[in-house]
């Protein structure tokens, strides 16, 4: 039987749930997760092989940013409008609690002018009841023409495989681009490096800014089967260190600690983490 393919773009607001979906699909953590506005800032793509079908799902930062002028949003615009250029069809994930209406139709008129199929998902619809989707639904479909809905758990694992079957009848005949036992684009230095990122973001949200950098210097399994990673925390502002740091060293083993768990969880191995904070 031959080979089909289907690329995908994640599109949607900040927190509506677009990382978490993805990494539920692959059944891995891929991409990461946190309530800081804007944390995918890398066009990272999942991989989900259903027979002989390959579906490409393009993660993409939120896009509460599109009708910013700030020259950071310059980038995520690039990322996102890349991923869609670069896709067959939009998946727009909503979160079924704070669904805004004028917010979502000003998205779609930048969308459908680029004349792609549009599928809109409601995500966590385990915590409010469907009924109240409908009126939403009905409304939408009075001023736009969207390909279908689907209501979702991405947390709880709730109405993602019926979502992947209606995906696959939209994917055409062609070679694979990826081989049959990648889950990502990335390689697991870029996954490693996004845990310590995201974890330092879990806990430091507030104080630590988006450009706090990560670099992985060296990840090696041992003889033992144990991996030994060390990692650097860049930083531009000596305060930043003390923040990092935490009173008698307590936030800087927290993270190392929850990171380390993270890590292992991923790659099934024991794992030993070494951070090192650098003022650039």
């Amino acid at each position: 039987m031959k080979n089909k393919i289907l690329k995908i773009a994640i599109v949607g607001k900040t927190n509506a749930g677009k990382s978490t979906l993805i990494n539920k699909i692959v059944g891995e953590k891929i991409s990461i997760q946190n309530k800081k506005i804007n944390t995918t800032q890398d066009l990272i793509i999942g991989i989900k092989n259903i027979k002989e079908t390959q579906l490409l799902f393009y993660d993409t930062p939120g896009s509460n940013f599109l009708k910013s002028l700030k020259n950071e949003s310059k980038k995520l615009k690039i990322y996102l409008w890349n991923a869609i250029d670069e896709s067959n069809l939009i998946l727009y994930i909503l979160d079924s609690k704070t669904v805004n209406l004028s917010f979502l139709y000003n998205q779609l008129d930048k969308f459908q002018e680029i004349r792609k199929k549009i599928i809109i998902v409601f995500n966590k619809i385990d915590i409010i009841s469907s009924k109240k989707l409908l009126p939403i639904i009905d409304e939408i479909n009075n001023n736009y023409k969207i390909e279908t809905f689907f209501s979702i758990s991405a947390k709880n694992n709730i109405g993602i495989e019926n979502l992947l079957q209606y995906l696959k009848k939209y994917s055409h005949f062609s070679k694979w681009i990826y081989s049959e036992d990648e889950i990502s684009n990335k390689d697991d230095k870029f996954i490693i490096t996004e845990l310590l990122r995201e974890t330092i973001l879990t806990y430091l949200h507030k104080e630590i800014p988006y450009n706090v950098s990560i670099l992985t210097t060296y990840n090696k399994v041992l003889k033992n089967q144990d991996m030994k990673i060390k990692q650097k925390i860049l930083i531009n502002e000596t305060r930043y260190k003390k923040i990092l740091l935490g009173k008698k060293g307590k936030m800087i083993k927290k993270i190392r600690e929850n990171c380390q768990k993270k890590i292992s969880q991923i790659f099934k191995r024991k794992i030993h983490l070494y951070l090192e904070i650098i003022n650039t």
